[in-house]
C-alpha cells in the first residue's frame, strides 16, 4: 500500500473487502501492521513508527478547515466536493489565524512547501487528487486526519 489510502472509489477496496479477514492477518503476521477501514477507506497504522507527516498533514487540514469555516463555508462539505486551486490553498493557509503554528511547521512555513506537501505528499497517499491547471480535490480519506485533528482538540 506504500503509505496510501485506499478509497472506496478503487478497485483495490473491494479486494480488501472482500478478503479483509486474509488481509488483516497478512499485515499483521508480515509487517506487524494493523489494517484499519471506514466504509469509505482502508489504511495501515503501526505502533513502531513516528510519523510526523501524519502529524503535518492533521495540522494542514485543522488550519485549513478552520480557515473555511472562518469565511463561512462548510469545510466538510468543501473538502468532500470542491476542487481547490493550489494558490488558493497556499493563500488560506499562508494568511491564517493560526500563523505561528504554520510558522513553526517546516511543512506548511512557506508556498513552496505547502505545494509539496499537497501536490507530492499527499497526491502519492491518495489524500489529495490533482487535476488540471493546479487544481486539487481531496479523497474521503481526509476524514482520518479532521478526527485526528479533532481529537487532539478535545485532549488539550
Amino acid at each position: 500500500m506504500d503509505g496510501r489510502f485506499i478509497t472506496i472509489d478503487e478497485s483495490y477496496f473491494d479486494i480488501l473487502k472482500e478478503n479483509q479477514d486474509f488481509y488483516v492477518e497478512f499485515f499483521d503476521k508480515s509487517f506487524g501492521f494493523e489494517l484499519k477501514n471506514t466504509q469509505e477507506f482502508y489504511y495501515l497504522i503501526s505502533d513502531e513508527t513516528n510519523e510526523n507527516t501524519s502529524r503535518d498533514i492533521s495540522i494542514f487540514f485543522s488550519v485549513l478547515c478552520y480557515e473555511l469555516d472562518k469565511d463561512g463555508k462548510n469545510f466538510m462539505d468543501e473538502l468532500g466536493f470542491s476542487d481547490f486551486h493550489i494558490e488558493e490553498i497556499v493563500e488560506y493557509i499562508k494568511n491564517s489565524t493560526w500563523i505561528d503554528v504554520v510558522k513553526a511547521n517546516k511543512q506548511l512555513n512557506d508556498g513552496e512547501s505547502i505545494k509539496r506537501l499537497v501536490g507530492s505528499t499527499m497526491v502519492k497517499r491518495n489524500i489529495a487528487i490533482k487535476h488540471s491547471d493546479d487544481k486539487y480535490s481531496f479523497t474521503k480519506a481526509y476524514k482520518l486526519f479532521i478526527d485526528f485533528a479533532r481529537e487532539l482538540t478535545t485532549k488539550g
